[in-house]
């Protein structure tokens, strides 16, 4: 009897200490580590821009599954030492895994410098929508840039069916009646580009007239397509660059100037 009570008690304690090796599911929301990354990233941006009428920052997209590259460029980008922040286009996560978000972030925490990321199409699958919430923000945001106001839009219009405003046109119409004082420019960025299959193509247009109404329009972003590429989508003037993605070795250096923009196609 002795003999039984002992193996009882010893695969008691073997079941204990096996459930810290059970793996949560995959589509689990539970965070393990940093979350509000957004904001605390937004004040840092404007903190270091602040009276800046030149400043130069970095675009990378679509990293998803490309830890290696990510890594890479991530210790590229460190060692140039001439960025300010970095964007990142959207799709960190490839199937809207939660542990495909911590990664991300985790790598991104290495830069030396602020970043924020859009949300992509593929962060939206499964539960990343909840997860992108906790770990980055709210899926549209902005913030200002030395005298440069980043109007930062969710445009994954298919991933919702409807049942979220993609692109949100009360948050573009809060922008433009609450405009900062002494921002004189905009830059506008997405994922999702107007005339994608992702995109809510049956209201281009109205996107187009809130877009043009910002305060000295720049030009757009977006990712998604992954290569590089320069579109006038509506024939106005406004230029629309597309980043490739890191699994092309690929990203984008803007310098800001006082008069214009220089952007520059880099590889690694």
């Amino acid at each position: 009897m002795r003999k039984w009570k002992t193996v009882g008690l010893w695969l008691c304690a073997f079941l204990l200490q096996g459930c810290e090796l059970i793996e949560y599911h995959p589509y689990d929301t539970r965070i393990e580590g940093e979350t509000g990354l957004t904001a605390k990233n937004v004040r840092l941006i404007e903190e270091k821009t602040r009276g800046k009428r030149e400043f130069r920052f970095a675009m990378i997209s679509d990293t998803q599954r490309r830890y290696d590259e990510t890594e890479e460029v991530v210790d590229l980008l460190n060692r140039r030492g001439d960025i300010d922040f970095v964007l990142h286009g959207g799709d960190v996560a490839d199937f809207g895994e939660t542990k495909e978000f911590l990664w991300s972030r985790d790598f991104l925490n290495k830069l030396h410098m602020p970043y924020v990321c859009l949300l992509g199409n593929h962060d939206c699958l499964g539960t990343g929508f909840d997860v992108y919430l906790k770990v980055f923000g709210e899926d549209n945001f902005a913030f200002t840039a030395g005298n440069v106001r980043f109007i930062c839009l969710n445009t994954n219009a298919l991933e919702y069916d409807y049942s979220h405003p993609v692109p949100n046109f009360d948050f573009m119409e809060r922008e433009l009646r609450d405009w900062p004082e002494g921002v004189e420019k905009t830059v506008v960025a997405m994922h999702v580009p107007p005339g994608d299959d992702e995109f809510n193509n049956n209201v281009e247009l109205a996107f187009e007239a809130y877009v043009t109404s910002f305060p000295g329009l720049q030009f757009c972003l977006f990712g998604h397509q992954h290569s590089f590429q320069e579109k006038d989508y509506f024939g106005d003037g406004v230029m629309y660059y597309g980043c490739t993605t890191i699994g092309k070795r690929g990203y984008y250096v803007i310098t800001i100037k006082e008069e214009g923009y220089e952007i520059e196609r880099c590889s690694f």
